[in-house]
């Protein structure tokens, strides 16, 4: 294998994982190429403006122009590695969706050539890898092992985490072959400051990425379900869990809210439970996992209904606020998010619906906080940006706000109900 810094390296997909990918290589010497299919991203990128606005640690590496970026698969003929980052979604019914995975394995194969180490960092379910992409890519002749190297390593990044990103994160990786395991794994060494594991399989290493989304899922479902147990109880959950955090062992915190979003942990799941199922094994216990996170935006919706009725409100017609569009706090991420389908379940009833997140201002209604505040009755909380959670709760009552729903438990129950104002979290 050539040096480290004379190495080509072509990036497939330029989003959250792909363009810090991209940016790392790039910093450390590679000469980076980038795939794309929004033409107005790689316009900006080449530009040497940078696409990513939640994440300014990429500026500097992008300012320099270090990256190529196009819609053509032209630099893969050139490059030593090939690095795929494309969404791997569900459909509407659930199922996984492989055909951006597919579609730039195909786009692969027509530059392949031989000595190229590929590898696939979308998030796949076990199997992906040696059932798909190898078929495809040996279709004209070429072997894996012989030919070319096909690795998996799992992407792990998370958006807007200050301490944890795509630099210092440990990896994991896994080939068809353990040449390739080796390969990849000094590449992946070469750039990162974590621990980079070789797995045993390149299945192995598809199904970590799975079961750690998994992990969370359940565990979320968990409290979702103590959230709706303990607001029939009268106990708030939210202290509850703060009080079982401090054993300092065998216990780890997570908290319900208004629903489960983000491209990992919203889908990953059904990866798993649709290839386990063709396989022959029913995975119950995570789709009743899926079942409670998926049943939060109605909860939420509910909880809004029946403080409208202590007031003797309708909520057809009743100016109802969502504050947050993205699926988590101080990113503009909006893939999954809850959100969606609280105004979806809201404009059902008829509600007159508002909405306000300041990294969405095109899917906002209102321009800022301020005029949000002055325009609805009631608030869902649905997403914890710090200008949210930061407001006075004097604000809601110089409102005329009537109903709270704290979809985050981020704000203090108390203080608000001490205003007159109706709180009501997910299991407060």
């Amino acid at each position: 294998m050539k040096n480290n810094k004379k190495e080509i390296v072509t990036i497939v997909g330029l989003g959250y994982v792909g363009l810090p990918l991209a940016v790392l290589a790039a910093g450390k010497g590679y000469k980076v190429f980038g795939i794309a299919r929004d033409k107005h991203n790689i316009n900006l990128l080449n530009k040497g403006i940078n696409t990513l606005k939640d994440d300014p640690s990429l500026e500097a590496i992008i300012k320099k122009r270090l990256i190529k970026a196009s819609w053509s698969y032209e630099s893969v003929k050139k490059s030593d590695i090939v690095i795929v980052c494309v969404p791997t979604p569900i459909d509407e019914l659930n199922n996984p969706d492989l055909t951006p995975v597919m579609s730039a394995s195909k786009s692969i194969l027509k530059n392949l050539r031989k000595g190229q180490l590929i590898i696939i960092e979308s998030t796949i379910n076990p199997g992906v890898c040696e059932e798909v992409v190898q078929p495809i890519l040996e279709s004209t002749g070429k072997k894996v092992g012989q030919d070319f190297e096909l690795a998996h390593c799992p992407e792990r990044i998370d958006p807007g985490n200050q301490k944890w990103n795509v630099r210092n994160i440990p990896r994991c990786v896994g080939s068809v072959t353990k040449k390739g395991a080796l390969r990849a794994a000094k590449f992946y060494r070469s750039i990162l400051d974590g621990e980079v594991r070789i797995m045993k399989s390149i299945k192995e290493a598809e199904a970590t990425k799975i079961i750690e989304n998994t992990f969370r899922d359940i565990n979320i479902a968990y409290v979702n379900e103590l959230a709706k147990s303990f607001d029939k109880l009268g106990i708030d959950v939210h202290d509850v869990i703060q009080g079982a955090a401090t054993k300092p062992f065998a216990f780890m915190p997570h908290y319900p809210s208004v629903g489960v979003g983000g491209h990992c942990i919203a889908v990953d799941p059904y990866y798993l439970i649709e290839r386990a199922r063709k396989a022959g094994f029913d995975h119950k216990f995570l789709k009743l996992a899926r079942e409670i996170n998926n049943s939060m935006p109605q909860y939420s919706v509910d909880k809004l209904q029946s403080a409208l009725n202590e007031l003797g409100l309708p909520i057809k017609g009743t100016r109802i606020g969502i504050l947050g569009l993205s699926y988590k706090a101080n990113v503009g991420d909006i893939r999954e998010s809850p959100s969606k389908k609280v105004i979806g379940l809201l404009n059902d009833l008829k509600a007159n619906v508002h909405v306000f997140d300041p990294y969405f201002p095109d899917q906002s209604t209102e321009k800022d906080l301020n005029s949000f505040l002055k325009n609805v009755d009631a608030i869902i909380l649905a997403t914890n940006h710090k200008e949210f959670v930061e407001l006075n709760p004097k604000e809601l009552k110089k409102n005329k706000i009537k109903i709270v729903i704290d979809g985050k438990n981020a704000w203090d129950k108390e203080a608000i109900k001490n205003l007159g104002i109706i709180y009501k979290g997910i299991g407060r």
